[in-house]
Order: C-alpha cells, then structure tokens, then sequence
C-alpha cells in the first residue's frame, strides 16, 4: 500500500514554488529513499507505477516537477524554461534542497537519487556538485556528446537567444536536439516522438498529457549542453564519490544513448575516474523510456529493485 501527498517548496531561484509529490510505504519498514529527476517536457506524476512498487520492497519515492515544468510552471510563465542565468545549476541545487527535506524527515534511512534523460544529466551535475550526500545512483537513459555537437550547439543557441530571447522556441534548436531521435525508426515514423518507446500506448499517452511534449526553449537547450559539457569534463567527474555504486541503465535502441555507445563511454569514464561500483544495464530493442514499455517494465522495475536491495545491504 502507498500513502501518496503532495507538496510545494520554494526554488532555489528565491521567487518559484515547486511541486513535488511523496510516495510512502504502508504497512511496510523505511528501508531507504529514492529522489527521482524527471526528463525534459515531462513531470514527476508519470513515475507514479515504479514509485508504487518500490514501496513494496519498503522504499520511500520522491520528487518534484523542475523550473518550467510540470505543475512548478507559474501562471503566464514559460514551459520548459528553467529561468535567466546560469540556471541549470539553479536546479541542480533545487534538487539539493529537496534532498535536505527528504534528509530532515527520514534521518535514519539512505538517500539514493535516480535521474532519467535530462533528469540524467541533472543527476550527473548533481553527483559532482553534492558528492558524499547520497547512498547510490540510478543514471537512466543517458548519454556522451562529442564536444564538437556542444560547441556548435551552444554558438546556436548563443546566436537565437541574442535574436529571440532565451525564453523563445526556435524549430532549428528543436529539431537539432530531438529531431534526428526518429531517423534510427525508419523514413515514415507514426508520431514525432517514436524514438521514446516502442510501445505506441505510451507514445499516445506522453503526447495525450497536457503537461508533456512542449518544445524546448533556447535558454534550457543552452544550458543543458553547458551542464553535458561540465558532466563530461574529467576534473569533474574526479570529484563524484567513489564509493557510492551507480547504475546505468538504458534501452540498446534509445537513441539519447547513441544506441548504447553513449551510456557505455560514461560508464568508462566513470571506471577511469575510480568509482568503484559502476554497472551497466542495457536492454535490446527498448527505447528511452524503458519504466514505460509494457512488454519489458516488470523486468526493469525487478532490476531495478534488485540492484537496490544489493547496494542497501
């Protein structure tokens, strides 16, 4: 049984009220905590299955809907905007104080966070930025840019925000970030969004839910190559705890991974730079949102729960 609630905090921006939701056991031991960072143009609710049957193995689930996302959007505000300045550590750092909340309320229990697709990223900062805060990790449907596609990216997105504004759409940077995902699923994709799942129910679902699917800002594709690039520096990535395992996980055919080249050279590097207990999860014929493919999810939900009971002890 889940006892699930609902909340606000306020940003670290100072000025936005986030909202996050908290799924409990019931019935059941506090065994540890996962904090979840949700991707791009999605929210925290769409986790709401894998949260419910963590608790079963006694697990608290949290998280909340990032700047420009979700139900933390303000009325009149920008959708998938996370804000002026150097914003992707703005939320880097909202996750931070949700973490202290989560901190407060279970002293005695391990905190462990899983980010998935930009949530990933967020995660990756998050380890380098915060290291020594959590127990263990779970990077889901992540990937490795060449730092020629940032550099041109980022002189892209410098350009259109300097004509557009930070806060505009621009179809150029939309098709640049997400656009070449359907080309790996042949030359007449059904929908826009084919590459998220092979499952076309939940395509249909992601694309029905009026709080997915808004296109990117220039502001938040500027920033997240700027944290891609901060994530892949080996300096940084020297500074992540190397005692806490990690988990990399991801479908073979997800193409934010490169087909699984991308999630595999993360996963050297994390090995080069001495953490101790990497793993490597990937899954053929899955996509990227491998909680949401109906054939495989009890699969990847078990593996998931397995690889925590391990690092749990």
């Amino acid at each position: 049984m889940t006892n699930l609630s609902e909340f606000t905090f306020l940003s670290s921006d100072g000025k936005t009220q986030l909202h996050g939701m908290l799924w409990e056991p019931e019935g059941v031991a506090v065994r540890a905590v996962l904090q979840i960072c949700h991707g791009v143009a999605e929210h925290i609710a769409r986790y709401d299955g894998f949260a419910r049957a963590l608790n079963e193995q006694g697990i608290v689930v949290a998280g909340h809907d990032h700047l420009g996302h979700g139900k933390s959007l303000p009325e009149g505000g920008t959708p998938v905007y996370f804000g002026d300045g150097n914003t992707w550590n703005t939320v880097v750092d909202d996750i931070y104080v949700l973490h202290q909340r989560l901190k407060q309320r279970y002293p005695d229990a391990p905190l462990c966070i899983m980010g998935h697709s930009m949530g990933s990223f967020l995660t990756r900062t998050y380890l380098i930025r915060y290291p020594g805060t959590v127990k263990a990790a779970v990077i889901m449907g992540t990937g490795w840019q060449p730092e020629m596609t940032i550099r041109g990216g980022l002189l892209l997105a410098g350009i259109l925000s300097g004509l557009k504004g930070p806060d505009a759409v621009s179809k150029l940077v939309t098709n640049m970030a997400f656009g070449a995902y359907n080309k790996a699923f042949g030359d007449k994709p059904r929908t826009p969004n084919d590459w998220l799942s092979a499952d076309t129910d939940n395509v249909d679902r992601y694309m029905a839910d009026p709080l997915c699917g808004a296109d990117a800002t220039v502001g938040l594709f500027r920033q997240m190559l700027r944290g891609l690039r901060f994530n892949q520096t080996p300096g940084n990535i020297d500074r992540m705890d190397k005692n806490a395992p990690i988990l990399l996980i991801a479908g073979q055919d997800d193409p934010v991974g490169n087909m699984g080249a991308g999630v595999r050279r993360t996963h050297d590097a994390f090995k080069r730079a001495g953490i101790k207990d990497v793993t490597l999860k990937l899954y053929p014929g899955l996509r990227h949102e491998i909680l949401n493919e109906a054939a495989m999810r009890d699969t990847v939900y078990g593996d998931i729960g397995a690889w925590l009971d391990r690092v749990l002890g």
